[in-house]
């Protein structure tokens, strides 16, 4: 028998809109505005971060770096609230989401960083995406933020970033449901159940 039951925080339904929409080049992990994006199975056709699988990385340090694993990160999603708040931390008038590869602004969302893994974001369009995880900041998007904010110390911004940034970088999502997504489209937010698991 248990002795104990996590408290359960029933699912909600929300709504947002797609507030701006980018793509990388396959050579660079910085972003383009465009008007609409096209996603399939394996994410933005020849996005840097496109693909099915991808190698693992210094998240991942439970693999030697390089092994081929699954893509959850198929989509960067960002929000401006919350990219302000980053900026003013760093000293910085604006962070744009090109920046730092963002593919995806949601406004109308409040703490969007917090919504929960499995969360899924249903696009009127017919785009379904399946959120992962947070997006943990790195001294790579550090590093573009301070070259192109022409920040004095870049070496000093490219490690503050990492520091003042989390739990503001945003989501990263995988394709569930193919499709376009359009500049200004409405967004359905399904956010599941939610619990704290205690052994």
């Amino acid at each position: 028998m248990l002795d104990t039951q996590p408290e359960i925080v029933p699912g909600k339904k929300l709504s947002a809109k797609v507030a701006g929409l980018y793509a990388a080049p396959s050579e660079d992990f910085q972003t383009r505005a465009v008007e609409r994006l096209q996603l399939g199975f394996d994410g933005i056709p020849g996005d840097f971060h496109g693909g099915q699988t991808r190698r693992s990385g210094g998240r991942e340090p439970w693999y030697p770096r390089g092994t081929e694993i699954r893509n959850e990160r198929q989509v960067s999603i960002v929000a401006f609230d919350e990219l302000a708040v980053v900026a003013e931390r760093m000293g910085l008038a604006e962070i744009k989401p090109e920046w730092i590869g963002a593919n995806l602004v949601i406004d109308g969302l409040p703490n969007l960083s917090m919504l929960p893994s499995a969360t899924l974001l249903f696009f009127t369009g017919g785009v379904t995406l399946k959120i992962d995880a947070q997006n943990g900041p790195c001294r790579l998007s550090g590093r573009s933020i301070a070259e192109n904010a022409r920040m004095q110390d870049q070496d000093a911004g490219s490690l503050l970033f990492p520091k003042v940034a989390k739990r503001l970088r945003g989501l990263v999502a995988w394709v569930e449901k193919p499709g376009v997504i359009e500049a200004g489209e409405a967004i359905s937010v399904r956010v599941p159940e939610q619990w704290i698991y205690q052994a």
